[in-house]
């Protein structure tokens, strides 16, 4: 058998960088959220869309969210539209979740795809 001697303080300090620079390294990924409404007006449907373009152009993912409020919820088809719009004008993303409902809210998650 042939053993190894080694000082553990230096061998700690050695383990301590190596994970400091693995951290350093590693990219931590945000989710934004943005909300939409079934009845959403054509400007601030755009200027939504233009801020998920640049969450994700950042590199964080976009979490589509639509509530519903009172009888809304009758016309959820609508706010599937909407949503499903929403995702389609996106560029350069790749679909995580796709659109469903969940008890009054319609909830879609995309992610930033491969860059050109």
């Amino acid at each position: 058998m042939v053993a190894k001697l080694l000082d553990y303080s230096k061998h700690r300090y050695d383990q301590q960088k190596k994970l400091k620079e693995m951290k350093k390294n590693q990219k931590v990924v945000d989710v934004k959220e943005i909300r939409l409404s079934p009845t959403i007006d054509k400007h601030d449907f755009e200027t939504k869309l233009k801020r998920a373009q640049k969450f994700i152009d950042q590199g964080d993912k976009v979490k589509v969210t639509l509530r519903f409020r009172g009888r809304m919820i009758t016309h959820s088809e609508l706010g599937l539209e909407q949503v499903e719009k929403f995702i389609e004008k996106l560029e350069n993303i790749i679909v995580e979740a796709k659109p469903k409902l969940e008890g009054n809210t319609l909830i879609g998650v995309v992610a930033p795809g491969k860059k050109e």
